[in-house]
């Protein structure tokens, strides 16, 4: 019987290192140390310039090989530094996934510690995007959570907002309903599918003095609604950052800015909704859902 998809696996420094030496041995005897571990990867640091991106459940250990065939190819010309794969590792010595060697990008979590200038954050962000947004090719990574028609997700997201406990920044469940279902009723994407990185929220920005310095976790990247990454503009900024994130971002179309607050409401539903431990993004989604209903009263 093959292991359960859900369950998270321990990875450490000892594994790591028999692995490097197996697979890539010019590299096993440089400085390694843990480097955080999220939802579905754990990450070392291989000397001063490398790191080591390993999946930690099976669930999600196929985007690894969506990373290694395709950010070489859709990253070039990118405004802001990208983990693209230096080397791909295969399972092995009772590791069960592929695993990927990196460029060490310098920085902490955004949500360790915010930009000091938002507005200038907003807009290196939004040109990133902007860049990223490029026709995708028929072979693109499928992805059913990220960049569908909003009323592909409306089933599941009514289902969160079920489980979803009112209170500080969060409106009452029928607020956040009809909230929801305004915009689902919003014109579809009709254009050709454009690259996304599908999953822009503070753990996945680097910040490097001061400044965003790198976007990293590209495992959900996927091609369809260029909205979805405008979902952004709700998670990290208020005011004239957002206002300035959006103009760049959203190149005066309403209806896209929509969407993208549509995929700002349901990713921050689901994440508020989601009461694991290791959910570290709760305040987050919470103060987001609070931004968009702001936003769509506003609109209204």
């Amino acid at each position: 019987m093959g292991r359960d998809p859900f369950e998270v696996i321990d990875i450490d420094v000892e594994l790591v290192r028999r692995l490097l030496r197996d697979q890539h041995p010019d590299l096993a005897e440089l400085a390694l140390e843990p480097a955080g571990r999220g939802w579905d990867n754990a990450t070392f640091r291989l000397g001063d310039e490398l790191a080591v991106r390993l999946p930690i459940r099976g669930l999600c250990a196929h985007l690894v090989e969506h990373e290694q065939r395709w950010l070489p190819v859709m990253t070039p010309g990118l405004p802001l530094p990208v983990p693209v794969p230096v080397r791909t590792g295969r399972p092995g010595l009772g590791y069960d996934w592929p695993w990927s060697i990196v460029p060490w990008l310098a920085g902490q979590p955004w949500l360790a510690g915010a930009p000091d200038d938002l507005v200038a954050a907003a807009d290196a962000l939004a040109r990133f995007v902007v860049a990223l947004r490029r026709p995708a090719p028929p072979d693109a990574p499928p992805n059913p959570y990220r960049g569908v028609p909003l009323a592909e997700r409306s089933s599941t997201t009514l289902q969160q907002l079920a489980d979803l406990e009112p209170g500080g920044e969060v409106p009452d469940r029928a607020t956040l309903e009809r909230c929801w279902l305004d915009h689902v009723d919003l014109p579809a994407w009709s254009g050709a599918p454009q690259w996304l990185h599908g999953d822009l929220h503070p753990l996945n920005l680097l910040v490097d003095d001061g400044a965003l310095s790198a976007v990293i976790d590209f495992g959900d990247l996927t091609a369809g609604d260029p909205a979805n990454d405008l979902m952004a503009g709700w998670l990290l900024f208020d005011g004239e950052a957002r206002d300035r994130f959006l103009a760049v971002a959203g190149g005066g179309d309403a209806d896209l800015r929509r969407r993208g607050r549509g995929w700002a409401l349901a990713w921050s539903i689901a994440t508020a909704a989601n009461r694991s431990a290791t959910n570290t993004l709760g305040d987050v989604a919470r103060q987001a859902i609070g931004r968009v209903v702001d936003d769509w009263h506003a609109d209204s």
